[in-house]
């Protein structure tokens, strides 16, 4: 039985936890990338915005070495100046890498240049964790994530609190003066971070969003309901798994797909939106990007049965050494310094 395909840039969610009104596309575009593939992500953005209508992109202070949010404010600054969208039809999303766990505004203030904008839609804490400041000599940066070159572990500051970060954004968030940011969240925390931050009086505005690893495989029930019931809107990456989306080979997914005469693919993104979810898939395929436009109305039955799949063969995908330390990771991924 074939469906009706919707538009994705008309699927959005009010947030919560704002000053003013704030809408969110459902469907954004993640542009998480290596530092040698500046120029292609920077293309793809512009297709995402001009061919398939994306309005909403997430990037971060740290992808690309903090090369990436170059790329991004270029691809917005083209966008604009060539009159294909404004900027308040844009809704930009950057995170705060743990690095700079004790210094949010510096953070801010660099994405904020880097991005070529005045204010960001949406600042995340990416992660709950906190790096000790180490210079890379050879570049005369900070470490992204800094290990022991002796043990090749990964280097934490014992004296840092993750919610420090938190609270330095929500005190950005309410200052008097602040035209910089929209709304705040978090990224990558556990329900038990979550309780913490939300039981703290000292902190005014609780965390409008949480984004985290969120596909068929690991369909984080348990935190979904709980940001539900408390007013969190959940934003899932990585929603095709990893390298070489081993999400869109599952046959449940396929046998969805068939039935429907629609792309696996498909299947995945509107399986977001049926369960009220936002998402930011990526690709540097520009001819994928163009098609990124639709979803379809998957029944009840077909929801469940793509939850069925965390359920039955829950798998993490991003799973890097540094998140050992956090409730649900293994850290079985090995990384470097960078």
């Amino acid at each position: 039985m074939s469906l009706t395909p919707k538009l994705l840039k008309d699927a959005q969610i009010k947030l919560n936890n704002t000053h003013n009104p704030v809408f969110m596309p459902q469907f954004g575009f993640g542009t998480a990338a290596n530092a040698d593939e500046l120029e292609i992500n920077k293309e793809a953005i512009k297709v995402a915005v001009r061919d398939a209508g994306i309005r909403c992109i997430d990037t971060a202070r740290f992808y690309g070495g903090g090369k990436i949010e170059y790329a991004v404010g270029e691809a917005i600054e083209e966008l604009i100046k060539e009159k294909v969208v404004t900027r308040e039809e844009l809704f930009i999303t950057t995170k705060i890498w743990p690095n700079q766990w004790n210094k949010a505004q510096e953070s801010l203030d660099k994405s904020l240049k880097a991005l070529k904008l005045d204010y960001v839609d949406l600042l995340l804490q990416h992660w709950p964790i906190c790096f000790l400041e180490i210079v890379n000599p050879a570049t005369g940066e900070l470490y992204g994530t800094p290990h022991d070159e002796k043990t090749g572990k990964p280097l934490y500051d014992e004296t840092g609190d993750y919610i420090t970060t938190y609270k330095q954004m929500d005190a950005i968030y309410n200052s008097p003066n602040n035209t910089k940011v929209r709304a705040i969240g978090v990224s990558n925390y556990a329900v038990s971070q979550l309780e913490r931050v939300l039981a703290d009086d000292t902190i005014k505005t609780k965390p409008s969003i949480l984004q985290v690893e969120l596909n068929p495989q690991l369909n984080q029930e348990e935190l979904v309901k709980f940001c539900t019931k408390n007013g969190i809107v959940v934003i899932g990456y990585s929603p095709l798994g990893s390298t070489g989306a081993p999400i869109l080979k599952l046959p449940e997914v396929n046998e969805i797909a068939k039935a429907h005469d629609i792309t696996a693919y498909d299947v995945i993104v509107s399986w977001f939106i049926k369960k009220n979810l936002a998402v930011i898939p990526r690709s540097l395929n520009l001819q994928r990007v163009a098609k990124m436009k639709y979803y379809y109305d998957l029944t009840d039955d077909e929801v469940a049965k793509i939850d069925q799949i965390g359920i039955d063969k829950p798998y993490r995908h991003i799973d890097e050494d540094f998140t050992a330390i956090l409730p649900g990771f293994t850290g079985r991924v090995k990384t470097e310094n960078k």
